[in-house]
């Protein structure tokens, strides 16, 4: 009971962190690893216990899967030099530095074991690249970068962890010549399989009736291709990201309330997975199990994660000249400088590290406690440091006036949308009024200018204005009238011989209809 406490309320304090970083416009993810650290000088808070080898399965599936259904086949087409240089490349690079730091750094460690730190550490978290970097003004190309790199770069880091960790455990030798087979294998066998499962899983959800279990189904189909992955010892995860564009290249078989609810179940998904996998991380734990030598290893993890930003930063500039002189895609990055040190600083490291250093076996492993203390710094480091400066280092360096180009991409998408309905509109046989007509096409003139701001003249702004006064008068009147019915309803629900269930379907279409009126828009 004590565990499921814990549990409720590691999802009430992520709410609450959420609710507080949209507040007071600070990333989330940030406060949230401050709060999980706070907690260790707490207190009477249960200790959770989860089996390290249930801590990938539970949490990897559902956070990929929520990031991998906004991107697309077409997106990972145009950006596979991202996979090839920073999804794999970059975590080869990172791992061996980190290895071979660690290897010098703590005594006794075996190489095998010194790489699974380097695999530990190596990939940034797409969930707090995406939160911390996006509110901040970074131009959505550096962020679909970084979360290119993010869906891919855990495939990479989870072979290579998982070799040095079957080798450390036997007490053997890596064999690389075999690990890079064994890494294409899992790639291919992975590709194979999500494929295959978003195919299936497209044709199941488009057959089932009703929205909850077409959002139900969604949310068991990547626990069952990751484990059917691993189960073939492939990767779970290029399986899940796999099968979740394969779905989302689906998504047109789908209606609009389908997307809605869609989106909504898996943002709230994604967060509170999260803060439950945060929660775990129980620093008072981890200084228990450190004992006297919990300075040293913070120092080593201090050190680890100086390396990991220099490395990135090298990295990144590498990758900036190479772009400069041979790249025209217009989508890559860095293009600059300052992309070069804004995707440095954006190198967040996040679950995958957490989830990693907790899957280490307690009584296997003998170096457990210095690797969960030096992924817990380098987590702490890597995350709140950047996530308070990188708003200030953005304005510094003008990033942020990049996103020129990607409103005048949206501007351009809205003028196809809108030339696709009023062909609709003009080319229909109608029986309405030609006033009727006229308005209709109006509305699809204001999704055109409503994308240009600055371009209207000034008696439009004024009609503008009067119309969403009158609008919000109408608005707030209906809404007091659904309140109204609402609370009607809900009385009836305790009174004698009134049927619960005839209660619960009226209100349900209250309900629809006020959330409808939210977004409905009143032209006069």
């Amino acid at each position: 009971m004590d565990q499921l406490i814990v549990v409720i309320g590691l999802m009430l304090v992520t709410v609450l962190i959420v609710g507080l970083g949209d507040r007071f416009h600070a990333p989330w993810p940030v406060l949230l690893t401050i709060v999980t650290a706070g907690a260790a000088f707490v207190p009477g808070i249960p200790h959770v216990e989860l089996e390290p080898e249930l801590i990938l399965p539970l949490f990897l599936p559902p956070l990929l899967w929520a990031l991998a259904r906004r991107t697309s086949w077409a997106m990972f087409v145009d950006r596979w030099k991202t996979i090839v240089v920073h999804s794999v490349g970059l975590v080869i690079v990172t791992t061996a530095a980190v290895a071979w730091t660690a290897w010098a750094l703590v005594p006794g460690i075996t190489l095998a074991a010194a790489i699974a730190i380097g695999a530990m550490t190596a990939p940034p978290d797409p969930v707090a690249v995406e939160a911390v970097a996006e509110p901040v003004g970074i131009p959505r190309r550096l962020v679909g970068v970084l979360q290119t790199e993010g869906l891919f770069n855990d495939a990479a880091a989870l072979v290579a962890f998982q070799a040095a960790l079957a080798a450390t455990i036997a007490g053997e030798d890596l064999h690389f010549g075999f690990e890079v087979l064994h890494f294409l294998y899992t790639a291919v066998a992975a590709v194979l399989i999500g494929l295959a499962s978003g195919w299936v899983g497209s044709w199941l959800v488009v057959r089932i009736v009703d929205v909850p279990g077409r959002s139900g189904l969604t949310l068991v189909i990547p626990f069952v291709v990751y484990l059917l992955a691993e189960e073939i010892h492939a990767s779970g995860v290029i399986a899940v990201v796999v099968a979740a564009v394969q779905m989302s290249a689906a998504d047109s078989e789908v209606d609009a309330e389908d997307r809605l609810a869609s989106a909504s179940f898996w943002h709230v998904a994604e967060l509170l997975v999260t803060g439950i996998a945060f929660g775990l991380l129980e620093f008072r734990q981890i200084v228990d199990d450190a004992g006297s030598d919990l300075w040293t290893m913070v120092l080593h993890g201090v050190v680890i994660g100086v390396v990991l930003v220099v490395v990135r930063a090298l990295w990144m500039g590498v990758t900036w000249l190479y772009i400069r002189g041979y790249e025209d895609n217009a989508s890559s990055a860095p293009r600059t400088p300052a992309e070069a040190v804004v995707m440095t600083w954006c190198g967040m490291r996040g679950l995958v590290t957490l989830a990693l250093a907790l899957s280490l076996p307690v009584d296997d492993f003998p170096w457990r406690s210095e690797a969960v203390v030096i992924a817990a710094v380098v987590l702490v480091m890597s995350m709140v440091i950047p996530g308070f400066t990188l708003p200030w280092l953005v304005k510094a360096l003008g990033v942020a006036g990049v996103a020129d180009a990607e409103d005048a991409e949206e501007r351009a998408l809205v003028e196809r949308a809108r030339h696709a309905a009023l062909e609709v509109v003009t080319s229909a046989p109608t029986n309405l009024p030609p006033e009727s007509v006229a308005r209709l096409k109006a509305l699809y003139d204001r999704l055109e200018e409503d994308s240009a701001p600055g371009t209207h003249s000034p008696e439009y702004s004024q009609r503008i204005e009067q119309l969403k006064t009158r609008r919000d008068e109408l608005r707030a009147l209906q809404h007091r009238a659904l309140v109204a019915a609402q609370a009607e309803v809900l009385r009836a629900r305790n009174e004698k011989g009134q049927d619960p269930h005839v209660v619960d379907r009226v209100l349900e279409r209250l309900d629809r209809l006020s959330t409808a009126s939210n977004t409905q828009t009143f032209h006069h």
